[in-house]
């Protein structure tokens, strides 16, 4: 220290410190001078002792004063060391930056201004201290002083310039850096850090795409920074990375995969829509390297789907396309289980466009890997029933569509119509809204008969028989109406003539048990006339319930409808089909005389021609015969049926039925004993009700 006050007489070190500027300008030239001086001479000892002086006495002294004569001193002392300057840089720098956080603006500035006169000497010898460097420098351009601000813009871009010629510059070394600054919010440290991005990535020797997933992140943040003009510049940046992606045969795009899956679900629209055209130019371009992150990309993709904004969803759906058609084999870690995940998981989604993708993820899947999706098939098949409640007709369809590929093998087929008549147990409203879409749309994806056939094996051993009869009920309804089961019905008809037809008549009988009103309608529709008729003498008082009065209100508005066109016309020969017409009879006989049904089916049966009874009045005096004939209605050489056995079945399954339904509807009534005495003399003059079942005879014109 000595040696230095002896270089630098006392007056020159009272004006560095002067609260003057002039005097420590001329006091830094006359130190200049001096290290001038000692540099020509070699006596380096000195000079470091003249620079420790001016770093402890001045630059780090508690004066104001002393510490601006400190920074001006020290540039002074580098432009005296001219060439030599760098092998003291060590002394010099750390003094200058240290300052960059004084407390007092003015120190703030003249560090600056020393900094900027010592980085024009050494040029890119000071690149080893760039990183303390530039992170005082992004603190600076921040500073709340605009003379420090504009003194920062002058030296960082003289930094800039002299790492864009330096060889020396460490991209390695910088990037832990410049991540970690990506973070701060401070509009001015962003728009300094994208400058620095843009340069150092213009710089041929520097890899910055090699290092782009280190602060990509930060680029994507800045994207929804309330400053329009940093969003342009993030937005610029990331434009001409996307473009050397596009260009370079080496990317990282499983890291970056990660980052824009998280931007695409951020509350900022353009966020979303850079992110969800990366991941369109990754998904093109990335190949076997998104693999392992299809799972991650399409999480992002669905919910961008329905987007309230257009062109997200364009592009959103195009990805989507494109990921889809892209044939990835497991054995190549394509996690089908993760892709089933996400599609589960976007199922409950609120939005019907991201449903109905996730459903034709699911579909694809089934179609590509059905091994593979069915060892997942516990995971997902709550959520598919769950699917069938939803209120879009389009996802039901779709949901059904997934149930017929799922139920191509017996074991899942029976599964399937297991839990779906579970479901129509717990879930009455889903049988009302949903029951006749899922049963024609099944019956159409699945083969009708096999349907029926397994919904009635189902339903024979219910043990809740309000349920079994309102599913049958309504299978019965849609049976009769469907155009889907046009063949089923057609089928039916052939019952009494044909083997198949009788094997499915017969497999559905038990389960149609569950309610008079469907046995009446599947027997009219098998055209089994007769037992159609013994079925409606069976009923009791109990059966003759408001239930039934609706449905049978139903069946006579369904036979003025075409599909029972065939029954309407056999009445033209009533003498050939006089079991049915006792049936219709039968049924009007049931019917309240002030309700429309009556009104309708009376007024059918008035229409019938009274030359049709010609075949039963030429045979009246064989009548015992003729109803021998009709008994054995399905023995005519082809088909056996022996209908006493299943009416007995029917009658003890509407046993069951009134048994069940007994405790609930209990009568407290009293009726006196006299009341409940059987009027035997009154029966005598009762009428025959045989006879008037019967069609007039001419025996009934003569006089008694």
């Amino acid at each position: 220290m000595a040696d230095a006050f002896s270089a630098i007489p006392a007056a020159v070190l009272r004006n560095l410190s002067d609260k003057l500027y002039e005097k420590r300008k001329n006091a830094a030239i006359e130190v200049e001078g001096i290290v001038k001086q000692l540099t020509a001479a070699g006596d380096h000892d000195k000079i470091t002792a003249v620079i420790n002086l001016l770093s402890h006495e001045f630059a780090y002294s508690a004066q104001a004063n002393h510490r601006k004569g400190g920074l001006i001193g020290l540039a002074a002392a580098t432009v005296g060391l001219s060439a030599e300057a760098a092998q003291h840089l060590e002394q010099i720098i750390p003094p200058v930056i240290n300052s960059f956080s004084d407390q007092d603006s003015r120190v703030r500035y003249y560090a600056c201004e020393a900094l900027y006169n010592i980085a024009k000497v050494v040029r890119g010898e000071f690149i080893v201290h760039f990183n303390k460097i530039f992170d005082a420098l992004c603190k600076l351009s921040a500073d709340s002083d605009p003379n420090v601000q504009s003194a920062a813009h002058l030296l960082d871009r003289l930094v800039k310039d002299i790492v864009t010629e330096s060889d020396q510059f460490s991209i390695e070394e910088f990037i832990p850096l410049l991540r970690e600054r990506m973070n701060v919010l401070n509009p001015y440290v962003r728009q300094f850090l994208v400058g620095w991005i843009t340069v150092l990535d213009s710089v041929p020797d520097i890899d910055m795409l090699g290092f782009l997933p280190d602060f990509l992140d930060g680029l994507f943040n800045m994207l929804s920074d309330s400053s329009l003009e940093i969003r342009q510049q993030a937005d610029s940046a990331l434009s001409e990375f996307l473009e050397e992606i596009k260009n370079s045969p080496s990317v990282d795009y499983g890291r970056m995969a990660e980052i824009l899956v998280q931007r695409a679900s951020s509350p900022d629209e353009f966020t979303r829509w850079t992110a969800i055209t990366w991941i369109n130019e990754f998904v093109k371009l990335g190949g076997d390297q998104l693999v392992p992150y299809y799972a991650d990309i399409l999480g992002a993709i669905l919910p961008c789907i329905a987007d309230k904004e257009e062109k997200i969803r364009v592009v959103a759906r195009e990805t989507n396309d494109e990921l889809r058609a892209i044939e990835a084999d497991p054995a190549e870690g394509f996690d089908v289980g993760a892709i089933l995940s996400i599609a589960k998981r976007q199922l409950s989604s609120e939005y019907e466009a991201t449903r109905i993708e996730s459903l034709h993820w699911i579909s694809a899947l089934l179609n590509r890997h059905r091994s593979e999706v069915l060892s997942f098939l516990n995971d997902i098949f709550d959520t598919l029933l769950k699917a069938l409640s939803d209120p879009s007709d389009q996802v039901v369809l779709l949901v059904l569509e997934v149930h017929a590929r799922i139920a191509k093998d017996e074991y899942n087929f029976h599964q399937l119509v297991v839990f779906l008549v579970h479901n129509f147990r717990t879930d009455n409203a889903l049988l009302e809204k949903r029951g006749a879409l899922i049963i024609r749309r099944l019956c159409v994806l699945l083969d009708a008969e096999r349907v029926y056939r397994e919904l009635s094996t189902i339903l024979e051993g219910e043990a809740d028989l309000d349920f079994a009869s309102t599913l049958v009920q309504a299978l019965n309804l849609i049976l009769l109406t469907s155009s889907e089961l046009a063949e089923l019905r057609d089928l039916l008809k052939l019952s009494l003539v044909n083997a198949a037809g009788k094997d499915f008549f017969l497999s559905l009988y038990t389960s149609w048990s569950h309610s008079s009103m469907a046995i009446i309608s599947l027997c009219l529709l098998a055209q089994a006339y007769e037992h159609t008729s013994s079925v409606i003498q069976s009923l009791t008082e109990e059966d003759i319930n408001v239930k039934f009065l609706v449905q049978l209100d139903k069946l006579i508005h369904l036979l003025e409808t075409p599909i029972f066109a065939y029954l309407r016309l056999q009445l033209l020969e009533a003498g050939r089909y006089i079991w049915l017409l006792k049936a219709l009879y039968g049924l009007l006989m049931l019917l309240p005389q002030q309700s429309a049904a009556f009104k309708i089916l009376r007024t059918r049966l008035k229409t019938v021609p009274s030359y049709s009874y010609s075949y039963s009045f030429s045979n009246s005096n064989n009548m015992s015969e003729h109803e021998n004939e009709n008994e054995s209605e399905s023995d005519n050489g082809i088909i056996m049926i022996n209908f006493g056995s299943w009416l007995q079945k029917f009658q003890q399954m509407q046993k069951l039925h009134r048994l069940h339904s007994k405790p609930q509807h209990t009568a407290s009534i009293s009726i006196p004993s006299k009341e409940v005495e059987k009027p035997q003399e009154s029966s005598k003059i009762l009428p025959d009700m045989n006879l008037l079942s019967r069609p007039p005879s001419r025996l009934s014109r003569k006089a008694p």
